[in-house]
């Protein structure tokens, strides 16, 4: 496992298990509804396509990138939300589906560039 992998894996541990522990513990009411959906529709899909970008530039090293991130997503809202939930694993899906196209884009770029 190479430097980058493991600061991946990190960022994606503070992203999808630190932030909604933060959402969680610290806020209450409606503030913690608004930190949570702009989690959902904001944040984790960003940072999924950030990281599936980077995953791209080496994807024999990098590609299980996305697949960890949505699995930290949904250990994560199944921690701090709801055990079970169905929802969340769709959203967990959508941001590894987010994350290995953009990787595979990034793929194709590098692999244009090499040529």
């Amino acid at each position: 496992m190479n430097k980058r992998f493991r600061n991946w894996i990190i960022a994606s541990a503070v992203v999808m298990l630190g932030l909604p522990f933060l959402a969680v513990a610290f806020t209450t009411g409606n503030m913690a509804l608004v930190i949570c959906i702009a989690l959902f529709w904001a944040i984790n899909p960003i940072f999924s396509i950030v990281q599936g970008y980077a995953a791209g530039s080496d994807v024999k090293e990098m590609w299980g990138l996305p697949l960890l991130n949505s699995l930290l997503y949904v250990a994560g809202m199944w921690l701090f939300f709801a055990m079970g939930e169905m929802s969340f694993l769709l959203y967990g899906l959508m941001y590894m589906v987010l994350g290995y196209l953009a990787m595979w884009m990034m793929w194709l770029v590098c692999r244009r560039r090499n040529r």
